[in-house]
């Protein structure tokens, strides 16, 4: 069936076609010699490739489409975020190559609809992202799915030692292909890099100077977090730039939306958090830039590698906090680079100008622009209301109200009706002036009530106990008897 291989390059050196060409090479159609001895049935998948995001499944499926137009392999792109229908339908009509993320693959290969057990190939893409992301308890479920004797197929940038004992555990004797020096760097050399040391209030600024400089053609911005990927986004679209963002807290339709208009030129800038570091591939994206510090070595290879792909060339720019400083120099050691010690720089530096070709003058709002109107965010409670419920506490109504200066005029409150009560009397209705009795007394309720509620303190205050002189005996009571008094004895 073929040997398994192993095949570890730096990004974008095209190591989706590495595994694309044979998959459509080695797939059988109806009419192909051989075709006729399968002894699988008609429509099953002939090949499985997983993906470790949405994006990077969707850009692999439609190079194996452009790639299979002569041969007309059926690909089929399976993840989740959608409806599962068009799937299954695709499913029962037949597919030869399934492309798509663990999680929507396991369901479907649990219900029943997606029958692994013909595959002849089994690709893992970016396998160690699998792994970081929880993937490796359902990447294993799918690979027991497949025959033993399918050919397993592993690429990725790095090959952490996770990623070794997936390969010990799963493939047979498998080949390990490098396609570049032991020597060699982990990020491309063709990719012009800049660290500085910035403040975070600071770097909006500085961001909407890198857009201006005048080689740049398409801009990725990468957050940690995504509300800080969502308010840089807003923050540039109000400077006047045609940016977009995708992150988790987007649903999938607004994802492949913002994605698409970025391919197409509509949009220069994207923002995005690590969901999009791994196998997107743009073109024209000159400049990379790093909001925060990224979190280690291997994130900070991907970040940066959406530029310079293919050769292209490309600049990637890191600006790293204060308190980032020890974790960038742990990640420049583990790269060898040439930045232990980031310039301090701020969007007024002529370094930052001069390094990045910025025009002299250049401000960070383009003329003309007009802040959108739109929904006031709480970074804390995502503007849910906060504490303090509907209308109030932080993020609220009435914080929202006051947070351009001015109350707005509230509403005038309804007059409520009035609430008619009658007092009855044996079901009678009681004359004006009459007051309600107790059947059992006679007396009116209100007297009751109140001799009641003497009585019922009297009732709970305990009696005090007095004592005699002698230390014996009690005083005169209720009862009215004397004061008894012990006999004297004398001696």
């Amino acid at each position: 069936m073929g040997t398994d291989l192993m095949g570890q390059a730096r990004t974008g050196t095209g190591k989706t076609l590495a595994f694309g060409i044979s998959i459509l090479q080695r797939a059988l159609l109806e009419g192909d010699e051989g075709y006729d001895e399968l002894e699988m049935p008609p429509g099953k998948p002939q090949a499985l490739v997983m993906c470790p995001t949405r994006e990077l499944a969707l850009q692999v499926s439609k190079d194996l489409q452009v790639a299979s137009t002569v041969r007309k392999v059926r690909v089929l792109t399976v993840y989740g975020g959608v409806g599962y229908e068009p799937q299954l339908e695709a499913l029962e009509k037949g597919v030869d190559v399934v492309v798509g993320t663990p999680g929507r693959l396991k369901d479907l290969a649990d219900r029943g609809n997606l029958d692994l057990s013909w595959l002849r190939m089994l690709v893992l893409d970016e396998a160690d992202e699998m792994l970081d992301l929880g993937f490796l308890p359902d990447v294993e479920r799918l690979i027991a799915m497949a025959p033993a004797d399918r050919q397993m197929l592993m690429f990725s940038a790095t090959m952490p030692s996770a990623i070794v004992g997936l390969a010990r555990a799963h493939m047979h004797q498998p080949i390990n292909v490098r396609a570049e020096g032991h020597d060699a760097q982990a990020t491309v050399p063709d990719t012009t890099q800049f660290v500085y040391q910035s403040h975070n209030l600071d770097k909006p600024e500085i961001i909407a100077r890198i857009l201006q400089s005048r080689d740049v053609d398409k801009v990725m911005v990468f957050c940690k977090t995504k509300r800080a990927a969502q308010r840089l986004s807003d923050d540039l679209e109000d400077r006047g730039f045609a940016a977009a963002s995708i992150h988790g807290d987007l649903n999938q339709a607004m994802r492949e939306k913002a994605l698409k208009k970025f391919r197409a030129g509509e949009v220069k800038v994207l923002v995005a958090t690590d969901v999009a570091a791994r196998g997107i591939d743009v073109t024209g994206v000159s400049h990379v830039v790093n909001h925060e510090c990224p979190e280690d070595a291997k994130t900070y290879v991907h970040r940066i590698g959406r530029t310079g792909r293919a050769g292209a060339k490309g600049v990637a720019v890191t600006l790293v906090d204060w308190a980032d400083i020890v974790r960038w120099k742990v990640i420049n050691k583990a790269l060898e680079l040439d930045f232990d010690d980031p310039v301090e720089t701020y969007s007024t530096s002529p370094n930052l100008y001069s390094d990045l070709d910025i025009p002299e003058g250049t401000k960070g709002k383009l003329a003309g622009a007009v802040p959108k109107d739109r929904p006031k965010r709480d970074d804390r409670d995502g503007g849910r209301g906060g504490r303090g419920g509907r209308d109030g506490g932080r993020g609220g109504r009435r914080s929202e109200e006051r947070e351009d200066g001015r109350e707005r005029p509230r509403e005038e409150r309804k007059e409520r009706p009035k609430r008619s009560r009658r007092r009855l009397k044996n079901g009678e209705p009681l004359a004006e002036g009459e007051q309600a009795t107790t059947p059992s007394t006679g007396q009116p309720a209100s007297e009751q009530a109140t001799g009641d509620k003497a009585a019922g303190e009297g009732a709970s205050k305990p009696r005090r106990r007095r004592r005699s002189r002698g230390g014996r005996g009690r005083g005169t009571g209720e009862g009215g008897g004397e004061q008894s008094q012990a006999p004297s004895t004398e001696a």
